[in-house]
C-alpha cells in the first residue's frame, strides 16, 4: 500500500468515526441515556479499522519521501481527529451527567420564615 491509499483509508475511518461519534452524541442529547450494545459494537469495529490504518500509514510512511500534498492530506486527517476527539469529550460529559441524574432526586423543603428571620437574627 503507497502512502496516498494509506492516507485515505486513514481519512474515510476517521470520517466514519466522526459520523459516529456525532451519531452517539445525538442520542445522548435526545434519549439521555447511553447508545445500545449493537452501536457499541459498530463504534469497537471501526476503532478496530483505525488501529489497522494507523499501522498501514506506519508502514507506508516510513518508505515515502515527504511532499507537500501528503503533508495537505496529514493535515486533514489530523484536524478530523480533533473534531472527534472534541466531540467524544461532549460526549462522555453527556453520559457522566445522565447517568448521574438517574440516582434518587434529593428533596429539599422549604424553610419557613420564621426559621429565616430566626437564623438571620442570629447571624447579625
Amino acid at each position: 500500500m503507497n502512502i496516498q491509499d494509506a492516507i485515505q483509508q486513514h481519512r474515510q475511518i476517521c470520517d466514519e468515526l466522526y459520523e459516529l461519534a456525532l451519531e452517539e452524541n445525538r442520542i445522548l442529547q435526545e434519549q439521555h441515556s447511553p447508545a445500545g450494545a449493537e452501536f457499541m459494537d459498530r463504534k469497537r469495529r471501526a476503532l478496530g479499522l483505525l488501529d489497522e490504518a494507523v499501522t498501514a500509514l506506519r508502514t507506508a510512511s516510513s518508505e515515502n519521501s515527504r511532499e507537500l500534498q501528503r503533508r495537505d492530506s496529514l493535515a486533514k486527517n489530523q484536524a478530523r481527529i480533533m473534531q472527534i476527539l472534541q466531540l467524544d469529550r461532549e460526549n462522555e460529559q453527556l453520559l457522566t451527567r445522565y447517568s448521574l441524574g438517574r440516582g434518587a432526586a434529593p428533596i429539599f423543603t422549604p424553610a419557613a420564615g420564621a426559621q429565616l428571620q430566626n437564623l438571620y437574627s442570629r447571624s447579625c
